[in-house]
């Protein structure tokens, strides 16, 4: 049996964003999934996230958990009952904790690969690097907090990328059962992003040729939030075509 909702505080999380062009990242988006388009290109990227007191809703927070997290996404639309759903699909994830590790798409939804994450947070400075177990993910993020968007991303705003992220709420996570996805739901109890001045980033994922050839990807922003509560549920499984 699954538990269906968590709770506890997001006390960091980055979320790492490109632009992709869309027939590049529609070959990697499993039916019924297209690419949720900004300024005609798809929007992907690594959310790097730290979790702390994680429970079971409504147990104490003595009994809660931290943990380093990342997921490399896609922002997606699909149709379902007639009507445009919108969230992200997520490829992969990995995970600095065991116990994520092991709940992963057992007890909770999102199988979750194992990883080694080096944080250094120093409040508006931060440098981030995870290396997964299997040797196949590799990121490096160094940044700083920052007042507005690099004049480079595609976003207009902050409160244009903000609008843009905050509706991609609902997650389908690729799973070892291939056809089948793990579904998961983000509700925060507030919403707040903030830019992220970037210094260094680099993804093996989405600097791999025989995935994103030559020209196809480039690096649009990234933002930051902090210390936000908020609630993990469980979605239903969602059965799809072509899933890797």
């Amino acid at each position: 049996m699954r538990v269906p909702k968590v709770q506890g505080t997001i006390r960091r999380r980055l979320l790492v964003n490109f632009r992709v062009e869309p027939d590049v990242i529609q070959r990697l988006l499993p039916a019924p999934f297209k690419p949720k388009l900004h300024n005609a290109k798809a929007i992907a990227g690594i959310c790097l996230i730290r979790l702390e007191n994680i429970r079971p809703k409504r147990f104490p927070k003595l009994v809660g958990i931290s943990s380093e997290n990342a997921a490399h996404r896609i922002a997606v639309v699909w149709d379902k009952a007639g009507a445009q759903r919108e969230g992200v699909y997520i490829p992969r994830r990995d995970t600095g904790s065991w116990l994520n590790h092991l709940a992963g798409g057992r007890i909770f939804p999102g199988e979750h690969h194992r990883a080694k994450f080096d944080v250094h947070d120093e409040g508006d400075q931060i440098s981030l690097r995870m290396r997964s177990a299997d040797g196949r993910i590799n990121v490096r993020v160094v940044g700083t907090t920052a007042s507005e968007l690099p004049g480079t991303s595609s976003f207009a705003s902050v409160e244009e990328v903000s609008r843009f992220f905050e509706a991609g709420s609902l997650g389908y996570s690729a799973t070892s059962a291939g056809g089948r996805l793990d579904g998961l739901i983000l509700k925060t109890l507030s919403w707040r992003v903030d830019p992220l001045r970037i210094d260094e980033v680099f993804s093996s994922y989405f600097s791999d040729p025989l995935i994103f050839p030559e020209g196809s990807v480039s690096f649009d922003c990234a933002l930051i939030m902090r210390n936000i509560a908020h609630e993990w549920h469980a979605a239903s499984e969602l059965y799809v075509e072509g899933a890797a």
